[in-house]
């Protein structure tokens, strides 16, 4: 049944894979920085996401922003149990913005700024792929309160995620930069791009085996039968994703590998949609029993129906605006 708790539950999923989509290549440009040349490549690198980086970071608080607004006790239970990982997350994109600006125009101390913006971007990265584990694997919930520890949210599993979602955005990045690029620095990008794909698909099928073993639910959701035949499908179409990938590589494609991994990304998140629905703290609290009550959610609905077009529109007109690729002096 369709309601309102449902339909501001796909407001956040949208405002997530959103910004996956957006903010996750240019997180992945960051963490790929080292391997490129000082000077014009490092340059030709940051200006392809000059126009619209901080742009992409409206969805991340479009996200919290609802989660607070349509679920407050999903976000009482959540917050307090990964503080650590979220102001971790935070602080790594202040870095990362700080030394974004200031590499431009802190000439003397570029190399500096340089190893800010790779920290930064690894460090927001690393903390989301953790926090995407920590409610993976179960927050202790009593009553209506959180009642873990300040050290739950670290484990194998979480830090398994963690390093998983770090491939991810490394893999777009490269992607983005094939696209964006020409000459020395795409061929670069597509070498990383054809190793990263690989290095994905293990780290998928690795996160996937574990999280079998966190909760009896998602073993249910995932291999019971008869469900296991429609489930089933999702493993199989990563693979032919996966293979359409590496032939738009291999035919030297610009644009189609990075759809065809946002393909990957977008399998992994039906994948995680199977294993939790309908719980918004996993296998713990549902969408309604976290929801706000019916006139809160009527009239945040209305904000959501006028802003969310709005917000839809600028950026696209923005991606439309600096389509193409990027030389030395910015986009052509």
């Amino acid at each position: 049944m369709i309601d309102l708790t449902v339909i501001w539950a796909g407001i956040i999923a949208i405002a997530i894979i959103a910004y996956v989509v957006m903010d996750g290549f240019d997180l992945g440009i960051g963490l790929l920085f080292p391997l490129f040349k000082p000077g014009p490549d490092r340059d030709r690198a940051m200006n392809s996401i000059a126009p619209v980086w901080d742009g992409n970071e409206t969805w991340l608080v479009m996200g919290g922003g609802g989660l607070l607004a349509a679920f407050p006790l999903a976000y009482a239970i959540i917050l307090p149990a990964l503080y650590a990982p979220l102001t971790a997350m935070l602080l790594g994109l202040v870095l990362r913005g700080v030394a974004f600006e200031f590499r431009w125009r802190d000439l003397a101390h570029r190399k500096v700024w340089d190893v800010a913006f790779t920290a930064g971007s690894a460090v927001a990265t690393l903390a989301q792929g953790i926090t995407l584990g920590a409610l993976l694997q179960g927050i202790h919930v009593e009553g209506r309160a959180y009642a873990g520890g300040w050290w739950d949210w670290l484990s194998p599993f979480s830090l398994l995620t963690g390093v998983g979602l770090m491939t991810g955005y490394a893999l777009l990045g490269a992607c983005w930069l094939n696209w964006k690029t020409d000459g020395a620095l795409q061929d670069q990008a597509v070498r990383y791009a054809s190793r990263l794909g690989v290095a994905l698909l293990v780290v998928i099928a690795a996160v996937s085996l574990a999280t079998l073993g966190l909760e009896t639910q998602y073993y249910q959701r995932w291999l019971a039968f008869p469900g296991v035949l429609a489930t089933a499908q999702v493993p199989l179409a990563t693979l032919i994703v996966t293979a359409l990938f590496y032939r738009s590589l291999a035919k030297r494609q610009d644009a189609a590998p990075f759809l065809w991994a946002l393909g990957l990304f977008g399998l992994c998140l039906l994948g995680l949609g199977i294993s939790i629905w309908p719980y918004v703290v996993p296998a713990r609290v549902t969408i309604w029993e976290a929801a706000a009550p019916l006139r809160s959610q009527v009239f945040m609905l209305i904000g959501a129906g006028v802003m969310l077009p709005v917000i839809l529109g600028y950026t696209g007109w923005a991606y439309w605006v600096f389509r193409g690729k990027v030389g030395d002096e910015g986009y052509h």
